[in-house]
């Protein structure tokens, strides 16, 4: 038994050896980071970035350099934002500690003498002041944590007192007939080389939306991943939200003072059956199976 056991872990080591030199990552529920696998499954700082950027300069006529990441976890998208331009600043406001903790460590201290221009704050969104911005963003749904009107009302108006006077609000929202249904989706990520040349294994992500109450909107949902030895790490993040409406948002962030409230939709590809990435200002869209858009709120 115990030749058996030292073979199996000669046998490990030997695999573990030979994927370090293919510059990948052994992966499996137990070595996973939550973090890591997140923002390969989930984020794309860059096209956001790319989005905001691109609508801001269409109505104002120039480039932003100021920019506050509200629930920002991470900060990925603060400190991308800085990486971007030598003139960029940027402000993270989250609750959480040692998720910020982990951005500085993975993202913040990247950034080497330029993160000076990154200010993080422990704090909550309703409530942390910061210099006046030219670009506030909630993004990854996260301000869905507000269930009732008065809340998110609130929250929309300090969002607006604190934009500079050509300030602009970004918000990401997601809906279709799926979305108020029990279901799961999943999807194959395989992730991008890191700069280091090290790279992760593919691995599965799932979304899973555990519950929906039609009568006050109250959705539950957990992300899962699943690794390639069988092993899962279930819950690795779990939400507790109100799946808010389009016309709600929009009636709610003029409501806070904003002078529009414009909808971006993703297009969808026919030849590829799967959306194509582009988001284009609409007052009508075809309602399907599930999408995603982006509320954009002007000062």
């Amino acid at each position: 038994m115990a030749t058996k056991t030292k073979k199996k872990e000669k046998e490990k080591a030997k695999a573990k050896s030979k994927a370090k030199k293919n510059g990948q990552i052994t992966l499996n529920a137990r070595t996973a980071d939550r973090h890591v696998l997140y923002e390969e499954a989930v984020q794309c700082v860059e096209a956001d970035l790319d989005f905001f950027s691109k609508v801001f300069k269409k109505t104002r006529g120039y480039a932003p350099h100021t920019l506050r990441e509200d629930f920002c976890g991470t900060a990925s998208l603060a400190c991308e934002w800085v990486a971007r331009h030598e003139e960029n600043r940027a402000w993270g406001v989250d609750l959480d500690r040692p998720t910020l903790d982990w951005g500085i460590k993975h993202h913040l201290s990247r950034l080497g003498d330029d993160q000076d221009r990154v200010t993080l704050i422990e704090g909550d969104v309703l409530a942390s002041p910061s210099p006046a911005v030219q670009v506030t963003a909630a993004l990854n749904f996260s301000y869905q944590v507000f269930k009732d009107r008065k809340t998110l009302l609130a929250y929309f108006k300090n969002a607006y007192s604190g934009l500079a006077d050509d300030g602009m609000f970004f918000l990401d929202a997601f809906g279709g007939t799926e979305s108020m249904e029990e279901n799961d989706e999943d999807r194959r990520i395989s992730p991008a080389t890191r700069p280091d040349g090290s790279r992760l294994p593919a691995y599965t992500y799932i979304w899973e939306q555990a519950s929906f109450n039609p009568i006050d909107h109250n959705i539950v949902c957990h992300i899962h991943f699943k690794f390639k030895d069988g092993s899962k790490l279930k819950k690795a993040f779990t939400y507790d939200w109100r799946l808010w409406t389009l016309p709600e948002l929009q009636e709610l962030i003029l409501e806070a003072g904003f002078s529009r409230a414009d909808v971006y939709m993703e297009g969808w590809d026919d030849d590829e059956d799967e959306a194509d990435g582009i988001f284009k200002k609409k007052t009508r869209a075809e309602n399907m199976a599930g999408w995603v858009g982006y509320v954009v709120g002007i000062k």
